[in-house]
């Protein structure tokens, strides 16, 4: 199977993003100030929205290979790790009474692979002969 080590990444975010979800609508919704907890529940979107991106564009490549996919997967996968870990870190950090240390930085870094794995798509596209 083409791609397969990417599919299973995939497979185990989406367990994740369920799992993360339930934690944070019944461990976390009454523990966290408000704050926190909408962190770690934005996290928990856009690592979904990003795995479901993902396997749309791995459909995609089995059909019809280009290169900006690949680079898109991957800035999308950093992203998340990025995005979405460090705003988990932050609630869990929150939690257990820590402070947030240097969390805050890497979430907009995180952001901005995300926003650069859409434009590297476009701009393969772009590119790509009509």
């Amino acid at each position: 199977m083409p791609d397969r080590h990417w599919w299973i990444t995939l497979a185990l975010s989406g367990a994740c993003v369920v799992g993360l979800g339930a934690f944070a609508a019944h461990g976390l919704h009454d523990r966290l100030p408000e704050r926190l907890s909408a962190a770690f529940v934005t996290g928990v979107r856009y690592q979904a929205w990003h795995t479901l991106a993902a396997m749309a564009v791995l459909a995609w490549r089995s059909q019809f290979a280009i290169p900006a996919q690949l680079l898109a997967l991957k800035l999308w996968l950093v992203g998340v790790l990025l995005f979405s870990g460090s705003l988990y870190a932050m609630a869990m950090a929150g939690l257990a009474g820590a402070g947030l240390g240097p969390l805050g930085v890497i979430t907009p870094i995180g952001g901005t692979l995300l926003l650069l794995g859409w434009l590297a798509l476009a701009w393969g596209l772009w590119r790509q002969p009509r």
